[in-house]
């Protein structure tokens, strides 16, 4: 279970060797919007020689839709990355499409089959928000869903996507709120978005918190200072997983009982779905 995953713009050496350092779960060397087209070509290059025995380093791709896709995985795919971060997929037909590419490389340059995953960042596109219900059953590549409020904000000629406090607009976190849903539906990790505003640590840690809250299994990062703080909004406190214990032993001495009181509270089986769910992660994280 990953909670962080930091962007590496793709054509820097320097910038790659200083994000193994951040203490990110995960890497995502970026081939698209940070790397400007004619420097694609070497920074493949750089990606290819980092992948070299380096573990849970993902790369993001061009659009499928676009030429660059297929040079990037031509290029990459040799040196067997953990998976493939896709942007603005149309819809989970671009997932699958990207499946089968896969499948051909793995099966090309000796990779296990099916070990390369995908995260599919499912609502940079307009039309991509009425399909994210296609990813359920899409594919068993995909790994998780995450959003991007930047290109969605160009796409539909928005001068703002966040208010005066920094909350996201109505039409923004109505994508925040389908992605989390689709992931949901699909039974995959949903991952938060990034938050632009590196130097606000406070700010960051506040929205990290909300974004577990919510229900969010992990969040982007853009910048090396936020992976602490999204590391540690992501983990269980004392008092939640002290909580949880105490729902999951309830239960268990009373089975075949639907409700029961505990703290003056009426505790029924989805508390203890999501009090499972906390023990996991907490198991999950101790052995990472």
């Amino acid at each position: 279970m990953n909670r962080s995953y930091l962007f590496v713009p793709a054509d820097s050496e320097r910038k790659m060797k200083k994000a193994a350092d951040a203490g990110a779960d995960a890497l995502i060397l970026d081939l698209e919007d940070s790397i400007a087209p004619v420097a694609r070509p070497a920074a493949r290059e750089l990606v290819r020689d980092y992948l070299a025995g380096a573990a849970n380093v993902w790369v993001r791709i061009n659009p499928i839709d676009s030429d660059d896709a297929a040079a990037d995985l031509e290029a990459i795919m040799p040196a067997a990355p953990a998976g493939i971060v896709l942007p603005k997929p149309r819809s989970a037909a671009d997932a699958v499409s990207l499946a089968s590419m896969l499948d051909d490389l793995e099966h090309r340059h000796g990779i296990e089959a099916g070990r390369t995953g995908i995260i599919a960042l499912c609502t940079e596109r307009p039309a991509a928000i009425f399909t994210l219900g296609s990813y359920v059953g899409a594919t068993p590549r995909l790994s998780a869903l995450t959003w991007g409020a930047e290109d969605l904000s160009a796409a539909i000629g928005a001068s703002s996507n966040r208010d005066s406090d920094g909350r996201w607009l109505p039409p923004f976190e109505l994508a925040r709120s389908l992605c989390l849903f689709a992931a949901g539906a699909a039974e995959v990790p949903a991952l938060d978005t990034v938050f632009t505003d590196f130097g606000d640590v406070e700010g960051l840690a506040t929205y990290a918190a909300n974004a577990r809250r919510d229900g969010f299994s992990g969040m982007l990062a853009i910048h090396p200072a936020q992976v602490d703080v999204i590391n540690r909004a992501f983990v269980p406190t004392a008092a939640e997983l002290e909580r949880a214990e105490r729902i999951v032993a309830l239960f268990a001495a009373n089975p075949g009982t639907g409700t029961l009181g505990m703290d003056g509270e009426m505790i029924d089986r989805p508390h203890l779905v999501q009090a499972k769910r906390v023990l996991q992660l907490a198991k999950r994280l101790a052995a990472q």
